[in-house]
């Protein structure tokens, strides 16, 4: 038995270095990732600073546009600005890859969302290499590349007047508290609306709105779908900067509800809403006064 005994025992040592290895790339790229993270929670804050220190000293980014920003403190400077110019602007990073061309080299590749409040996301791939210098992984080079939009449908030139709802939005009291967040569908034929709203004692109810162009009655209309299993259908009417929705449809357990909807465009961060001629299988309920609803802040 001792020959094999032997023979394991080249065979774990000559393993030891390879498995060593692949244990410190794994350690390696978690920390890359976890740099990632820390620069999208950054830009999402607005905090410049933030953002540059996962730069090393003479980093360098290249923009879409060409414009190219070398070392940390013009980097700093560069998206100082941006935030100011873009409030609310949000980062989302889609599945990047990363590969090792050395023990300190790294290269990763993806594509960047950025939502700016009440305009449609723009999107760029990207290649950063990251270098590892002190033991710490920092950007070393950073070029992005527009994509292109893909072409807006018909729909869109009716929707359009809508853009100011995407977005994430809130509205708390002391009752209840409605989160809202908008996107547009692939072409901009629709506008996709979830919710949630919470109150104390209650399981949270949930559901999703799909707002879109009906070429045929020539209107806008929505429908919603609701986690209770109760749906709604809307039409939507114009009057300045106001939007008037008159929905119908059933609850869960068959009754028919009806209620007309408003929602008032203020700014770009704040519009209204309010609800009256609500019935329930024939019953007519309270109105829901008019309330605020705002954008919400990045997070601190």
């Amino acid at each position: 038995m001792k020959p094999v005994v032997l023979i394991v025992g080249a065979l774990v040592a000559s393993l030891a270095p390879a498995l060593a290895g692949q244990a410190d790339r794994a350690s390696d790229e978690a920390a890359i990732r976890r740099a990632v993270e820390s620069y999208v929670a950054g830009f999402n804050r607005g905090d410049a600073k933030a953002v540059a220190a996962s730069w090393a000293d003479d980093g360098e980014y290249l923009s879409p546009d060409g414009e190219r920003l070398k070392g940390r403190e013009t980097i700093e400077k560069a998206f100082k600005s941006l935030f100011a110019e873009r409030k609310g602007a949000r980062v989302e990073v889609l599945e990047p890859t990363i590969r090792f061309v050395s023990p300190d080299v790294a290269v990763e590749e993806g594509t960047a969302r950025v939502v700016r409040p009440g305009a449609p996301a723009d999107e760029t791939s990207y290649l950063a290499i990251h270098v590892k210098r002190g033991g710490q992984w920092k950007l070393n080079t950073v070029r992005e590349t527009d994509l292109p939009a893909p072409p807006a449908s018909q729909s869109y030139q009716h929707l359009k007047d809508l853009e100011w709802m995407v977005g994430d939005w809130i509205d708390e009291s002391k009752d209840s508290t409605v989160e809202t967040v908008c996107q547009w569908a692939k072409g901009r034929s629709f506008l996709l609306r979830t919710f949630r709203v919470s109150a104390p004692g209650m399981d949270d109810l949930e559901g999703t709105q799909v707002v879109g162009w009906d070429p045929v009655a020539k209107v806008i209309r929505s429908w919603v779908f609701d986690s209770d299993g109760g749906y709604l259908e809307g039409t939507w009417t114009r009057k300045g900067n106001t939007w008037i929705v008159k929905a119908a449809g059933y609850l869960a357990d068959g009754r028919k509800a009806s209620s007309v909807n408003v929602f008032t465009y203020v700014d770009p961060d704040t519009f209204t809403w309010r609800s009256f001629g609500r019935e329930v299988a024939g019953h007519f309920m309270p109105d829901i006064p008019e309330v605020k609803v705002v954008r919400k802040q990045p997070a601190k």
